[in-house]
């Protein structure tokens, strides 16, 4: 091996076919030591790196091979009281490490205090941490890509299916057991064929990025199953990797992307850059802390011994720091460029607009975003509130980035679940929110809408439950939210009662029915498409068994129920009035002068200002004109498809609908009635009555006709 000075960029390891450059940002380090070990963890060798440019320690081994295990020790000041950390005991991951050598374990000598001392975190602990913390390892990045291309799917055609890597593989049959709950595992055919039956364009997983296990979960024996606790940005979680396999974690996760790339599927992983799993001022020396902890990190202004927390995780990433912006930015394009993957969905969103203390669009980190050649032509999806004051943003983030729409989830859940005055809000939801996106100059697709996500009741649960039971998460139920605005259907929990199975079903029917004919971009929690209950827990982010983990033996029932969402995502699929990509008309959704969208009352007549400020009105319909859609294709040719025609009624009680009457005298087509467990296509002439069941859906299809003439209804 032979030393050399190395050069400050790239950041990490990086192997030439040579021998290997490691560099590491540190501002306020007063010495670095690079730490090599053999593949059995011991025989430390230190090298003092002893260049340094624009903070930037380097050097550059020749003769240093891909596998090879390595750390940092940094050296300085150990002040809590003024924000440095510095512990050279502590052996630190490389924050730019792309694969680490083993789990993570917890231990004393990984705090840089004593832990039981009096001064708790001013005090200095000197015991050597290499046994426990997992080493960084050089990676060899090269793989064999062949033909993968990104599907790129446009945003207003784009249905994201949310899963986990095990929750949805761990149970699956025909996959052979040691590869189940892997990344190998999602790129198997029968996931991959259950994807493509679906009809969904776009998986996105929950956390990859390998994170840490909280020790009071350890302790309980419990895991972070979720993984929204990020130690590295770089590398694969090795708890989804295959082991005794010549595929290292990067070739195993970049098989699953090139797998799904080759069936049309979209990647997108969701990210933790708000925090880290260091925690708190009393967790953790891993990696920042130990490496330039005040650099890194936001200080509480008049007392850096504590951190700012926006995350309620215990720390906030510095995002007022150039080189912790330039971190998140090479993660990004790591994974988009190395990886291959197609977007982002940013857990606490918010967090990472904060320059000073409140939430800013224009931050530093959407502006660099936004003019990256990279990053700004990928699928950027915001979850955007924290716990911060002024944390929940629905609405603002900039154009180009997408949002999970929460008032969505909101009024859906409230209208069937039979809340009062809840017509005004959920008109505007489904019809893509054009009160939180159009001003700002963003497109319906802006929106991504959902029911359910990982965080929260699953589907079946939110119709079978009134309160959340998380007792198994050991918090005495005290954790995840209260407000779910969930109805059991008259009993809580498991029943026998046919009627009320009945009704939730229905109700399962309404609520996914509504999402994937609402404008925007549906997102569907897997394992909602197959009755998955978690058992009424809302807040399953420690149960790594089968509480979270998809059954897939189906009833018959539950079989009849996932070809409905098959259908139902295809009619989405089919039909161009549900894929819009501008607002209706660009102004308000009421009035009888818009032609594209026109809001009824089951009498088929046009809703009144006063219909819409009565605040017990459950029962109405919306009509969308496909000949009206006033978009163009990729050929410049207009977009005009069916016309469609939903009547939702949310009460209690059957209602009798009156058809409006089409152009000619066209019939409608009834497409499906949720209330039906199966829909012939029959003709109903316009004007014509039709009973729709009390909590039930139904749609209707006009066929476009062959002169393509516009299509208005009656105004009689």
């Amino acid at each position: 091996m032979i030393v050399k000075p190395g050069k400050p960029y790239p950041l990490g390891a990086t192997w030439d076919g040579k021998g290997v450059n490691f560099a590491l940002f540190s501002e306020n380090a007063a010495q670095v030591e690079l730490c090599l070990f053999d593949n059995s963890g011991q025989n430390e060798q230190r090298i003092v790196l002893r260049e340094e440019t624009d903070f930037i320690w380097h050097v550059y081994l020749e003769g240093v091979l891909p596998g090879q295990y390595y750390g940092y020790r940094v050296y300085g000041p150990y002040e809590p009281e003024k924000g440095h950390r510095f512990n050279p005991h502590k052996l630190l991951i490389d924050p730019y490490a792309k694969l680490l050598s083993r789990p993570f374990r917890w231990d004393k000598s990984l705090f840089g205090y004593r832990i039981g001392d009096p001064e708790e975190d001013l005090s200095f602990d000197e015991q050597d941490s290499a046994a426990f913390v997992p080493f960084s390892v050089v990676a060899d990045t090269s793989f064999s890509w062949g033909e993968d291309r990104r599907p790129s799917i446009p945003w207003h055609k784009t249905i994201i299916y949310e899963a986990h890597v095990k929750g949805l593989t761990q149970l699956m049959p025909y996959i052979p057991e040691e590869l189940r709950g892997t990344y190998l595992a999602l790129a198997s055919e029968p996931v991959v064929n259950h994807l493509l039956g679906l009809g969904v364009t776009t998986l996105e997983l929950l956390p990859v990025h390998q994170h840490v296990d909280e020790s009071h979960l350890v302790e309980k024996k419990l895991t972070n199953y979720w993984g929204y606790n990020t130690l590295c940005y770089f590398a694969p979680d090795l708890r989804f990797a295959v082991q005794n396999t010549k595929l290292d974690p990067l070739a195993q996760f970049k098989t699953m992307v090139r797998s799904l790339h080759a069936a049309g599927i979209e990647v997108i992983l969701d990210v933790v850059y708000n925090h880290t799993a260091e925690g708190n001022h009393l967790g953790p020396t891993l990696c920042f802390r130990g490496i330039d902890n005040s650099s890194y990190y936001r200080l509480v202004p008049d007392k850096p011994r504590y951190y700012m927390d926006f995350s309620g995780c215990g720390n906030s990433l510095n995002m007022r720091n150039p080189r912790v912006i330039q971190l998140i930015m090479d993660s990004l394009r790591y994974w988009v460029c190395e990886m291959h993957v197609d977007g982002f969905r940013f857990d606490l969103a918010s967090a990472l607009a904060r320059e000073l203390y409140e939430v800013d669009k224009l931050s530093t980190f959407f502006e660099v975003i936004r003019q990256d050649p990279v990053l700004s032509q990928v699928k950027m999806i915001a979850e955007p509130w924290d716990i911060g004051a002024g944390g929940y943003q629905v609405g603002n983030f900039p154009v180009g980035w997408a949002e999970w729409n929460g008032k969505y989830r909101d009024a859906v859940r409230k209208f069937w679940k039979g809340d009062l005055g809840m017509l005004p809000e959920f008109a505007t939801r489904i019809s893509g929110s054009s009160d939180l996106y159009e001003q700002s100059g963003r497109k319906p697709y802006a929106s991504v809408n959902f029911v359910c996500c990982h965080d929260g009741f699953t589907l079946m649960d939110l119709v079978s439950y009134n309160q959340k039971h998380n007792e198994a998460n050991l918090e005495d139920n005290r954790d995840g939210q209260n407000d779910n605005y969930s109805w059991n259907c008259g009993v809580e929990g498991p029943t026998e009662d046919p009627s009320i199975l009945q009704l939730r079903l229905r109700q399962r029917k309404n609520l996914l029915s509504t999402l994937f004919l609402s404008i925007g971009v549906p997102m569907l929690l897997s394992g909602d498409e197959m009755g998955h209950s978690q058992k009424g827990n809302n807040n399953c982010y420690c149960q790594d068994n089968e509480l979270s983990w998809i059954s897939w033996k189906l009833t018959p029932q539950e079989e009849k129920f996932l070809q409905f969402i098959c259908e139902l995502i295809k009619i989405r699929k089919t039909e161009p009035v549900f894929q819009r990509r501008k607002f209706f008309h660009g102004r308000a959704i009421r009035g009888s002068e818009v032609r594209d969208i026109r809001w009824l009352d089951i009498n088929g007549e046009p809703l009144t200002d006063e219909s819409w400020n009565t605040g017990y009105i459950k029962s109405f319909g919306v009509y969308l004109a496909g000949d009206m859609i006033g978009d163009v294709d990729e050929q410049g040719n207009p977009v005009e498809g069916n016309s469609m025609l939903i009547f939702f009624n949310g009460s209690e009680n059957p209602v009798s609908l009156t058809l409006p009457k089409r152009r000619e005298d066209k019939p409608w087509t009834i497409v499906f009635d949720t209330a039906k467990d199966e829909t012939a296509p029959e003709e109903y002439p316009g004007g014509s009555a039709y009973p729709l069941k009390e909590r039930s859906l139904v749609l209707f299809r006009g066929f476009r006709e062959k002169e393509k003439k516009q299509e208005n209804l009656s105004s009689s």
